[in-house]
């Protein structure tokens, strides 16, 4: 086992001591020795088997066998859940030959950052976590459950949904997911259509045109971003069946997956002689494990916040310093857009996840002594399904990769670090994404032009006054101000500026996409402008020193009077409203109570956490 791995771990076992204590013992406290709805009231009861058919009334009402939830972010606007529609029929007759039963317990909403991104949706998608974990909470309330299938894959719809279901994390769980779409044009093809039509050389016709190419049809979108991060990092938990996360919605295999999970999760209840609760497996040890494939793939950045959120809803601590000294030992395994051309579709003929698990086990940096919803162990996750008659058969997966240039051997990696750094100094604490910036891109210092809106930066691009070395400041993006919107929009901009010979660097309190790349970033910096951090005293002209290998985030100075003057400074103020419309009105209590992005970016209370505090 790496000693790094082995110390990391061994400090959120001591530092979450107090929280993951209260955390199981009050899971302890909610779980029964039969179903739970045998305490209810024959009200209560007929109310909630009211619609079944007769034979499920009677499997309910005899309380012999299980009920299991289903919570779904189906929407057939979102490719990649509009696959969902069939997935509740597909359940219930799984579960009906297993002499059990299922009903939908609810549905959580699932909002694209494709679409609203840089329109005023996207200040709701960070805070629709905390709803769908909420959502999530709402539907299994009624307590006619013995275990759960999440229906779920994008941006927050997944964190969120784990979030809601740790809650009841004395049942156990599976989460399912339905696939990527195949692969359209390539990612090298569809990142310069764009950049040319942020030059002004490509028509909106164009774009459109390659943009419809890229995301064509049902099924995830096919570059590793948030999305497909989050299916992986399940996977790397135990919570799928192995081998399930990419796998092409129309393939025959996709719904012989599903029905496993559905046996499996039945076969987890306390109805059954190996009872696993979701809390059992959502643990210290596999949390590590989910930062450890975060880093070794490259993946979104959104999870320095989303898995913080998580483990903190299972009474567990973590901080961006964990994720910082574990990205100095994992390597790089994966060239995925945007880390590289291919995409996951790729990743998964080179080897897929069943590979990466075995190649970082090889070398200590998993920890293989967990609970997975197969049961102990994580080395049954080296594997690679085939359909085969009707049946799934899992074989062990491939001893080398199928493609070197898209997924590495561990003894030859791409990188010897995970591509992660946190960004600290008089700025404030932030994180970057190196992974895919290239190494003479990784630090720019240089002078600051400040923004307070994102939508200025266009502005600003075509008139020119961006063409010189230039550290971007967008600020007031944060939580507490407008909601940490991602600002993917730039990226085009940056890059193309990047392109032209210019140093270019970004700082900002707000979020980058998970598709983000090639720009070095400094991104979520808190205390942010709106909490009076030092991002509110920056203005055009400050050099500012963005330093990716080493860490550095700072204003220079070049003097003590000059420092001292800065902080002198008063803080600027937000020039644009975006409190109002859309529906922003109704999150304003979402803005007032959010924790820090270090500390998840929660709007929603963890009472757990008060043990440790």
């Amino acid at each position: 086992m790496n000693k790094t791995l082995q110390a990391v771990t061994q400090r959120i076992v001591e530092r979450s001591q107090s929280s993951r204590a209260a955390y199981l013992n009050a899971m302890q406290q909610q779980a029964t020795d039969g179903p739970a709805r045998q305490v209810m009231s024959c009200g209560n009861l007929a109310h909630g088997f009211a619609a079944c058919k007769p034979q499920d009334k009677e499997s309910i009402k005899l309380m012999n066998a299980a009920n299991i939830g289903i919570v779904t972010a189906f929407n057939d606007m979102l490719s990649a859940h509009q696959p969902y529609e069939p997935y509740p029929n597909i359940i219930k007759q799984a579960a009906q030959k297993m002499g059990s039963t299922a009903q939908v317990a609810g549905g959580v909403p699932a909002m694209c950052d494709g679409v609203t991104q840089g329109q005023p949706g996207m200040d709701l998608s960070l805070f629709s976590r905390d709803v769908i974990a909420m959502s999530t909470a709402v539907s299994l309330s009624h307590n006619m459950f013995d275990g759960g299938l999440c229906l779920g894959i994008c941006d927050k719809i997944v964190p969120g949904m784990l979030m809601g279901a740790l809650s009841f994390g004395h049942l156990p769980f599976v989460f399912v997911p339905a696939g990527p779409m195949a692969s359209g044009i390539s990612n090298q093809e569809k990142a310069k259509v764009r950049q040319l039509y942020a030059e002004g050389k490509a028509s909106r016709e164009e774009l459109l045109e390659t943009e419809s190419k890229s995301y064509h049809s049902h099924g995830t979108c096919t570059f590793y971003g948030t999305a497909n991060s989050n299916q992986l990092l399940l996977e790397v938990m135990g919570l799928h069946i192995p081998g399930s996360s990419f796998i092409h919605p129309d393939s025959p295999m996709r719904q012989a997956m599903t029905e496993m999970a559905v046996e499996q999760v039945i076969h987890m209840t306390n109805m059954n002689q190996r009872p696993t609760a979701l809390y059992e497996i959502v643990s210290e040890k596999t949390i590590v494990n989910a930062l450890v494939a975060l880093l070794a793939t490259g993946g979104s950045t959104n999870h320095t916040m989303h898995w913080v959120a998580i483990a903190r809803c299972a009474g567990i601590q973590i901080t961006w310093d964990d994720y910082a000294e574990l990205s100095e030992v994992v390597p790089l395994l994966t060239k995925i857009y945007p880390n590289g051309q291919a995409d996951i579709n790729h990743f998964t003929a080179a080897g897929g996840v069943g590979y990466l698990i075995k190649q970082l086990l090889k070398k200590g940096l998993l920890h293989e002594d967990v609970q997975t919803v197969l049961g102990k162990g994580l080395s049954q996750y080296c594997v690679e399904p085939h359909f085969i008659n009707g049946q799934i058969l899992f074989r062990p997966c491939i001893e080398t990769s199928q493609d070197k240039d898209v997924l590495a051997n561990i003894e030859a990696p791409f990188s010897d670090h995970g591509g992660l750094q946190l960004m600290r100094g008089n700025l404030g604490r932030g994180v970057i994404k190196t992974s895919a910036v290239k190494s003479e891109h990784q630090s720019v210092c240089a002078p600051a032009v400040v923004v307070n809106d994102q939508n200025e930066v266009k502005t600003l691009f075509e008139s020119g006054e961006l063409n010189k070395d230039v550290i971007l400041v967008v600020r007031f993006q944060g939580p507490q101000a407008i909601g940490m919107p991602e600002l993917h929009k730039l990226t085009p901009y940056l890059g193309s500026l990047q392109d032209k010979g210019y140093k270019v660097g970004l700082v900002t309190d707000g979020r980058m996409s998970g598709a983000s790349g090639k720009v070095p970033a400094a991104i979520h910096v808190y205390p942010e402008a709106k909490q009076g951090g030092a991002l509110a005293k920056v203005q055009n002209g400050d050099v500012i020193e963005l330093n990716g290998a080493t860490g550095q985030l700072n204003i220079v100075f070049d003097s003590k009077a000059e420092e001292q003057q800065f902080w002198q400074r008063p803080d600027a103020s937000m020039t644009t409203d975006h409190s109002q419309g859309l529906g922003r009105e109704l999150f304003s209590n979402f803005r007032k109570l959010v924790t820090t992005p270090e500390k998840g970016a929660m709007s929603i209370d963890v009472p757990y956490d008060q043990m440790n505090e």
